[in-house]
């Protein structure tokens, strides 16, 4: 005799994601909303009781003064915005619920003005 398993009866397993996955993605993302690569993010996550705190280093891109410098707001607003999107996005990702970011910037990248000849 077969039984069809239903979505109740079905067991239900689990997903581990190892923290060197979950470094990797905070990575990019952090480097994706900073505009900068993410060879240049360096990432240290901790968890104490749970909670996963991550503290990301890297530099971030700015536009010179002057050539859409507020098209995105300021420095402190990007930073701001990109912590809840790190935290979001990694959650969305990976699954796991990050409470702290941390940003440490450690410099800035200028696009170069080009001029015309």
């Amino acid at each position: 005799m077969t039984a069809a398993v239903t979505a109740q009866q079905a067991v239900r397993g689990r997903n581990t994601i190892s923290s060197r996955a979950v470094r990797r993605v905070v990575s990019a993302v952090t480097a994706e909303e900073l505009g900068v690569r993410a060879s240049e993010v360096s990432v240290d996550l901790s968890d104490a009781r749970g909670d996963l705190t991550v503290i990301a280093s890297a530099p971030i891109h700015v536009s010179p003064l002057g050539v859409d410098a507020r098209r995105h707001g300021t420095v402190l607003e990007r930073l701001s915005r990109a912590q809840s999107t790190i935290r979001e996005r990694c959650l969305h990702l990976t699954g796991s619920t990050i409470t702290r970011v941390d940003l440490h910037i450690t410099g800035a990248q200028l696009d170069e003005r080009r001029r015309v000849s």
